[in-house]
């Protein structure tokens, strides 16, 4: 089971396409986008992804209620600040992240050292990061938009060897 993960693609529709064009070269099972997709717009071509899809809201997603009318009629599941789901037997805690970018990984790294999660997947630092944090996968996919790190990047993770690849634009 491959799922791809991406971040912070505020409304860069390029960028988006870059992603997506990846995404499908990977022949992905399942896509997880963790939050400041920004606009409705955005959404409807993420929507466009042929597989099962996850998102997150960040703390720059403006009209959240039609980014929740258009991930229920795409047939996505869209949740506001966090969810954990199960998928192929591995326990994944899924965030957009909040405040200062040192806030965000502190409340990250809180939570996968509680050792309840496989994976933690989170947004908002814009920064590629990826550790082990005792058997938890900690993994940032950077940010899509490119804005501010000037690096436009995914990650694509196979669930069942935790192996994981970054992936410029």
């Amino acid at each position: 089971m491959i799922i791809g993960v991406m971040s912070d693609t505020h409304d860069n529709m390029v960028a988006i396409e870059k992603a997506l064009k990846v995404f499908r070269e990977k022949d992905l099972d399942v896509l997880i986008h963790l939050g400041d997709i920004v606009s409705p717009f955005a959404l409807e071509k993420i929507l466009e992804y042929p597989a099962k899809i996850i998102i997150i809201t960040g703390n720059n997603d403006g009209d959240i209620l039609r980014l929740k009318e258009l991930a229920v009629k795409g047939g996505a599941i869209l949740k506001q600040f966090m969810y954990t789901v199960t998928i192929s037997r591995k326990k994944l805690y899924l965030t957009h992240g909040f405040g200062s970018k040192e806030q965000t990984r502190s409340y990250v790294e809180a939570i996968a050292m509680t050792g309840q999660y496989d994976i933690v997947l989170y947004g908002h630092t814009h920064e590629t990061t990826a550790y082990l944090t005792g058997k938890t996968l900690v993994l940032n996919p950077g940010e899509v938009c490119g804005y501010l790190t000037g690096k436009q990047t995914v990650a694509v993770i196979d669930l069942e060897t935790l192996k994981y690849e970054f992936i410029d634009l």
